[in-house]
């Protein structure tokens, strides 16, 4: 059984008003053992693709290796637009190797309300996936029980919208469609992206994503 703990701790500072959240970057960031095109750093797979659409989207020209120029950059973008990042998985266990959510067990969550009450300028929760089988949407449902609360639906399209009332504040969450290419198959299925294809042949998921991603990032 493989102990798959995650590597870095939650990047958030005081006047942070959105916060990204996944699950687990693959193993291979927990045993440090990268590939040539991977950063230090959250979401730093190459195959996970979220800093090639803000890359995209803002014209950065980012660095996409080991390098600590590469963090630098991905950093500075987060102070920048007041972004933080806090993934929902402190630790898991996986009998295979490998990057798959359903294959998590004996799942420990982090404390994300905690670190909400923490830093109250965070308004905007950005899940890198909805609520299907341990996604982080889903991990956070059961998270926000453990207070006694609940997500409150506002708009039902994808990206899905929710809220919920923490204290004084109203706390605004968003569904992205994941990073992952596992997620490729469901957002050929999708509706307006079979719309934007018919209209462009030669329009894809990743486009798909920029459009879908902008708006947030």
């Amino acid at each position: 059984m493989f102990l798959h703990k995650h590597p870095y701790e939650p990047f958030i500072r005081n006047d942070t008003t959105k916060l990204i959240v996944g699950t687990l970057p693959p193993p291979r960031f927990s045993v440090g053992e990268l590939l040539e095109k991977d950063v230090n750093f959250c979401y730093g797979s190459y195959y996970n693709s979220l800093w090639l659409y803000i890359d995209k989207i803002h014209r950065l020209n980012f660095r996409y290796d080991n390098s600590n120029q590469a963090i630098k950059e991905r950093k500075d973008y987060l102070i920048e637009h007041k972004i933080g990042i806090c993934d929902i998985v402190e630790s898991a266990e996986r009998k295979k190797i490998d990057a798959s959510d359903l294959g998590m067990s004996n799942i420990k969550l982090r404390d994300l309300v905690g670190f909400i009450l923490r830093f109250p300028r965070i308004d905007t929760i950005l899940f890198t996936g909805g609520n299907s089988k341990n996604g982080p949407e889903y991990f956070f449902r059961r998270h926000l029980k453990s207070y006694g609360l609940k997500l409150h639906l506002i708009e039902n399209e994808i990206p899905r919208i929710h809220e919920f009332r923490l204290d004084d504040r109203r706390i605004r969450t968003v569904s992205l469609t994941s990073c992952s290419g596992a997620a490729n198959i469901s957002v050929s299925r999708n509706p307006l992206f079979q719309q934007l294809k018919l209209r462009n042949p030669d329009f894809n998921t990743f486009d798909f994503r920029i459009l879908q991603y902008q708006e947030y990032l």
